[in-house]
Parts: C-alpha cells; sequence; structure tokens
C-alpha cells in the first residue's frame, strides 16, 4: 500500500489549525494566530486594484520578483538599516517569510549539516530543516526574560554546523534582541564559518525604546546572512504573501536557485502594490508603532486583570503569558479549556520547542493583540472570569 514519504511521517497537523478549528467550534475569540482582523491600509489596496486593472501584471512575474519590489526592498534596507543591496543580485521576491525561509535552508544547507535553532521558534524551522536532511540543534530561552545562555549557545556549534536561524523581533517572546546579545552570535558564527539566515519579519513592531538591529549591520556579518522579510506584519496583509530574501549576492543566488524549483514566481501584481507600500513615509511606520503600543496595552491589561503574569514585549505582537497562577495542566489542556469555558483562543507554545526542551514552555499560553479594539476589550472581559474562579 502507498504511504507518505518519510520526510513528512513526523510532522503531523500545525497547532494552528486544532486552535482556530476549536475557537470556531465555540464562539471564542481568537487571540492565537496572528491574523490581524482589520484590513491593509486603503491607498495599499488600491494600488493593488489599479496593478489588476493596468493590463501589464496579470501574467507571470520574474522569477525572482518585479524589478520595482526589488528596488524598493534594497531601498528600505537602505534607508532604515543604511545597508547597501544590489537589488538585481541581492533580493529575491518568494511567497510570504514562509517559502523565504524554506528556500534559504534548501539553498544553503546540505544534508547531514547541523543548523541551530533557537527555541522556542517559529514552526516552520524544524521541519524546513529536515527536508533538507539537515539536524536541528537546539538553544533555548530562559523565562522569564527569554534571553539565551552564551555556554549553550557556543556548545551548540560544531565542526558539522552549517546555519543558525535567527528571529528578531522574536515570536512568540516578543524579545527584541540587544547588540551585546547579536555580537555574541555574530563572533561565534564568524569563529565556525556559519551562515545566519535572519527572519525579521517584525522589524517594524518594535516598542518603547528598543530598537532592532539587523544582524547583517555587524561587522564581518554582512557576507554571511540572508535576511527574511515580508509584507504581512507592516502591512496587515498577511494574505497576500508577498517576502522577500536579501543579502550578499553569493548567498542569495543560493536561495534563488532553490525559489525557482517552489515557487517560481510570485503574485504579479500584489508585488506592485508593495513596491508602493515600501516607500511610504515615516509617519506611516510611526503610525504602526503607535497602532500598536496601543492595543498592546489593551491585552496587558487584559492580563493583568486575569492574573496571567507576562514579561512585556518589545516588539511583534505576540505576548507569552503564564497561566500557572490559573490552571493546573499543560498548555495544550489550558488552551482548551480557555476555548470552551472562557470564550478565548491562544496558542500552547509545546510544538515550539524539542521535546527535550518542551518543559521551558510548559506554564505559558501565546497571546496576540494584532486585533482591533473592540475584540482585545471584550476578550479582557472573558479572561477576567479566570481571576473571579480563581478566588
Amino acid at each position: 500500500m502507498a504511504t507518505a514519504a518519510r520526510r513528512v511521517a513526523s510532522f503531523g497537523t500545525t497547532i494552528f489549525t486544532e486552535i482556530n478549528v476549536l475557537a470556531q467550534q465555540h464562539n471564542a475569540l481568537n487571540l492565537g494566530q496572528g491574523r490581524p482582523d482589520f484590513d491593509t491600509p486603503p491607498d495599499i489596496i488600491a494600488q493593488l486594484v489599479a496593478a489588476l486593472q493596468a493590463g501589464q501584471y496579470n501574467q507571470y512575474a520574474p522569477g525572482p520578483g518585479t524589478p520595482s519590489l526589488r528596488r524598493a526592498v534594497a531601498a528600505h534596507a537602505a534607508r532604515f538599516y543604511g545597508l547597501e543591496i544590489d537589488p538585481e543580485r541581492g533580493v529575491i521576491v518568494t511567497a510570504g517569510a514562509t517559502e523565504g525561509i524554506f528556500a534559504a535552508v534548501l539553498g544553503l544547507v546540505d544534508p547531514g549539516d547541523e543548523v541551530i535553532v533557537i527555541e522556542p521558534f517559529y514552526d516552520s524551522y524544524v521541519p524546513n530543516i529536515l527536508m533538507a536532511g539537515a539536524t536541528p540543534v537546539y538553544v533555548p530561552l530562559h523565562p522569564p526574560q527569554w534571553t539565551f545562555d552564551p555556554a549553550e549557545l557556543r556548545a551548540a556549534f560544531t565542526p558539522k554546523t552549517r546555519a543558525l536561524i535567527l528571529n528578531t523581533p522574536h515570536n512568540p517572546c516578543g524579545r527584541v534582541f540587544s547588540r551585546e546579545e547579536l555580537a555574541c552570535i555574530a563572533e561565534l558564527c564568524i569563529e565556525h564559518d556559519v551562515t545566519v539566515i535572519a527572519d525579521e519579519v517584525y522589524e517594524h513592531l518594535i516598542f518603547d525604546d528598543a530598537r532592532h538591529i539587523p544582524i547583517a549591520t555587524l561587522p564581518g556579518m554582512f557576507e554571511r546572512t540572508v535576511t527574511v522579510s515580508s509584507s504581512g506584519k507592516a502591512f496587515s496583509a498577511t494574505g497576500w504573501k508577498i517576502g522577500w530574501v536579501y543579502g550578499h549576492p553569493d548567498l542569495v543566488d543560493g536561495v534563488a536557485r532553490a525559489h525557482q524549483f517552489i515557487t517560481f514566481a510570485v503574485h504579479h501584481p500584489t508585488q506592485e502594490a508593495i513596491a508602493y507600500a515600501l516607500s511610504l513615509p515615516d509617519s506611516y511606520y510611526r503610525g504602526l508603532k503607535e497602532l500598536y503600543e496601543h492595543k498592546r496595552q489593551l491585552l496587558l491589561q487584559a492580563l493583568d486583570a486575569a492574573g496571567l503574569p507576562y514579561r512585556v514585549p518589545e516588539g511583534t505582537y505576540f505576548v507569552l503569558a503564564d497561566f500557572s497562577p490559573v490552571f493546573n495542566g499543560t498548555p495544550l489542556e489550558f488552551a482548551r479549556y480557555l476555548i470552551s469555558e472562557i470564550g478565548v483562543a491562544g496558542i500552547p507554545p509545546e510544538t515550539f520547542y524539542c521535546p527535550e526542551h518542551s518543559h521551558i514552555g510548559s506554564k505559558y499560553l501565546r497571546f496576540s493583540f494584532c486585533k482591533n479594539d473592540e475584540t482585545l476589550l471584550q476578550a479582557g472581559e472573558r479572561l477576567a472570569k479566570l481571576a473571579i474562579r480563581r478566588r
């Protein structure tokens, strides 16, 4: 009898699917998946409509991406980070950041190599590594401050280490890595000749005095880093699936060789709209930060009222909350209880860890605040029941 390939045998249904289905069944407010429930700005949508109607962009886009979007990505990197990117040889447009990461792993990692993964991790990283025939090596962030142990990180490097996947601002814990942390990572990558795949999709969602520092800007790191980002978070357009990878042409060439046989090309008219979006003035990005600072505060107030401790996130639109004061059980058990009895959905982080380290996240649940204010306020009212039931 025919069976699935061994490379996918260990891949189950993602936790996001299970939680979304349960939330729908119980009519719960879904603070699980990082999917905004408000729309993309109207002027960006207008650019997409114009591109659709122009009669020039409804066939295959160039495989590496449209010239306008590749130029916009390069200009964005120069504007915000002072990086000089070759728009023709140093940028590849992908079907979202998830495909960008997969193409980077396939294009830069060989079977038998090791790839360092910082936990908790975005759930596509490990399947990507396994499908490339490589081995993930795990380094955890330790709560409640969610920092890594430099000694544990150093111990993860071996002669087989080929790459390290770095996510900052970090999903799901909301950390923005400091210059000192990045310098520690960079020193080890230079010492061991390791490539960094930098997932920076939340680069514009930073709060208070936090500053996002791309690791590619550190001395000696541009030539060994590919940076992955996307339009979904900054422009509330997760359904458009427009991402990109940029960096030194020699590394981006490897990504491009893989990308051409994954999706080949990405939706043409949407690329034109995102090229426009990336050129929006600084006032747009200031407004985005203010919008999410307000939404963050609404969720933190809700967690305070519920009696759920947390570390204030410096970036992203996620909070990891400690449910141990109100519930005795696993994160998945608490997630199911919260949906069925309280009417709010969050994501249990067990699948963001290797089995040996899953205990580190065993009392946390991830909540998202990329929701409209009414949803967050209603969620606060429901979550307050946790404190009442505790008494």
